[in-house]
């Protein structure tokens, strides 16, 4: 059985709004910081996606051909699952449509599969997982500046147990803190 793994970065607010990232994600880039999102990436053996990232990340990834940021090859190449009632195809290479019953879907998926299931972005479809007790765990790396304002990776109503098993401070203060989901 694999693992469904939510890794997302923000914010110290929660702000995961990608229009805003030149503000709250840019300032704190380091080599550090990209080895542990590259080392995420490497790990997954499948992509999890909502629409709206998949709709986000597919043009620009895709139309990178020589394995930019060490990580276009993997993203470009591995199998991409995308939830969406809406989307009527998916062009990026390896990408599959999960129009209907995704939670069951995903299941069934991660049921099949022995390695990891990378979500990034995707609030709605990770406040899903997490509430329905499909998501093993979540990885949050959190920029060192409050930004009021922006769309926020917690959602209203989002509420999960989870349990902290580790942490790591990278350079320029930025946190990587890793959790489990907690047992009832």
């Amino acid at each position: 059985m694999g693992r469904i793994v939510i890794s997302e970065w923000m914010s110290l607010d929660g702000v995961f709004d990608a229009t805003l990232m030149a503000e709250w994600f840019n300032p704190f880039h380091s080599d550090r910081r990209g080895a542990w999102i590259r080392a995420g990436i490497d790990a997954c053996e499948s992509m999890l996606y909502g629409r709206t990232t998949y709709q986000m990340l597919a043009p620009y990834w895709s139309a990178l051909q020589n394995n930019e940021m060490g990580v276009a090859a993997k993203l470009n190449g591995v199998r991409k699952y995308v939830v969406s009632a809406t989307l009527e195809k998916a062009d990026w290479e390896n990408s599959i449509v999960i129009k209907t019953d995704a939670l069951r879907e995903i299941s069934r998926l991660k049921a099949a599969v022995a390695g990891d299931m990378l979500l990034t972005g995707s609030a709605t479809l990770a406040k899903a997982l997490l509430e329905a007790g499909l998501a093993d765990e979540l990885r949050v790396l959190i920029q060192p500046i409050v930004m009021g304002k922006g769309r926020r990776f917690f959602l209203e109503g989002m509420r999960s147990r989870l349990e902290l098993i580790g942490t790591e401070t990278l350079d320029l203060g930025v946190t990587a803190l890793t959790y489990k989901a907690a047992k009832p």
